[in-house]
């Protein structure tokens, strides 16, 4: 009996990439040991394609920073590459129009015996394909949510649904314990082309998303050890996901000096209702949370307290860390000398100042003041 060899595949990941994590990559990897497993199928090349920015997704940052991180995550792999054709485009790209157009490169460039166009190879074709195959298929390559979405009203055409299943073909990474079987069997239109879908199971559970990942950078938490440290080198450089948002003033040099940390809730006044209404404009995030505050209260301390005003407490102050209660504001005052020993209820810290190149001690008051 004659052994057939196997055939060539490609791989091609579409989404936002918004920001990539590792397990975006890690698909690629999984799909390529399956078929090297199994035998059915080489694969020659991977693609990553982001969306362009008319996509309109929350927390889609712009292409041109995507594609960056999506370089930057890249650079250990030596088959995985990004095409920026979709974000190239004038508006979205449908994932079927996304595919026919690789697909179509792929073939131009495998018929060129003569590569009389290699100064227009797109760089996500790899090296050597000529080489190595005389034919290529391009396949779909997504997680089991994917497949799933195929049964949301009106989020796919069916026509779409059966160009890229019944043309391309899709492999899904699916999770341990989810049953993808059950989901095509359930829809008439992907049971027709059940032998163009391939279940690769992912053992090694991921839960890891870019969602979870822009709600962390949101709220000023890490997300070391979830990303590539480069990759959060590259966020935090350009401010992107919040990650400009002040979560704490930081002390300076002088070791007098007091440390400010912002507000657990912000002030209702005018101007924290017009940053309010500037931030919810802008849309660019998934939601807003209690650490939008305009800049000008991030100077404010606040504390636990309760109201004590005793004989000895100075007009329009009120106890201070007596117990747990209602927060209260810290002001500052300069005082004399003479004053520091009295009875009042503020408390006195020491800060510097400096005249003619001299440091001079300051004496300041804080008071407690009820808010």
């Amino acid at each position: 009996m004659r052994m057939t060899s196997p055939s060539k595949i490609m791989l091609i990941a579409c989404g936002s990439f918004s920001p990539p994590t590792p397990m975006h990559f890690r698909m690629f990897e999984i799909a390529r040991d399956y078929f090297e497993q199994i035998g059915s199928a080489s694969v020659v090349g991977g693609i990553i394609s982001p969306v362009h920015d008319s996509y309109g997704k929350n927390g889609l940052v712009s292409a041109t920073h995507r594609c960056n991180m999506i370089k930057i995550g890249l650079q250990s792999s030596d088959w995985i590459r990004l095409s920026e054709w979709e974000t190239q485009q004038e508006e979205w790209t449908r994932t079927r129009l996304t595919l026919q157009y690789h697909q179509n490169c792929i073939n131009s460039f495998l018929k060129d015996a003569n590569s009389t166009n290699d100064q227009h190879i797109p760089s996500w074709i790899p090296e050597g394909l000529k080489k190595t195959a005389s034919q290529v298929q391009l396949k779909l390559l997504c997680g089991a949510d994917l497949l799933e979405s195929f049964a949301t009203p009106g989020l796919w055409k069916d026509e779409d649904i059966e160009a890229i299943v019944g043309q391309h073909g899709i492999v899904v990474i699916s999770r341990a314990g989810s049953n993808a079987e059950q989901f095509i069997f359930n829809s008439d239109l992907l049971s027709r082309y059940r032998r163009n879908i391939t279940i690769v199971t992912n053992w090694i559970t991921n839960d890891v998303s870019s969602t979870l990942v822009r709600r962390l950078l949101n709220r000023g938490m890490s997300v070391k050890y979830l990303l590539d440290d480069y990759l959060i080198e590259y966020i935090k450089k350009h401010a992107l996901y919040g990650t400009s948002n002040t979560k704490y003033i930081m002390p300076a040099s002088t070791s007098g000096e007091m440390m400010s940390i912002s507000p657990v809730s912000p002030i209702i006044d005018d101007d924290y209702v017009e940053c309010r209404n500037e931030l919810n404009t802008l849309n660019t995030l998934e939601s807003m949370d209690e650490t939008d505050f305009p800049r000008n209260t991030l100077n404010r301390v606040f504390c636990c307290g309760t109201e004590n005003e005793s004989k000895s407490s100075s007009k329009g102050t009120r106890g201070f860390l007596t117990h747990p209660g209602s927060a209260v504001k810290i002001t500052t005052s300069t005082i004399t000398s003479s004053s520091s020993s009295g009875t009042d209820s503020g408390i006195v810290s020491i800060s510097q100042h400096i005249v003619d190149d001299k440091v001079v001690p300051k004496k300041l008051k804080l008071s407690a003041v009820q808010v």
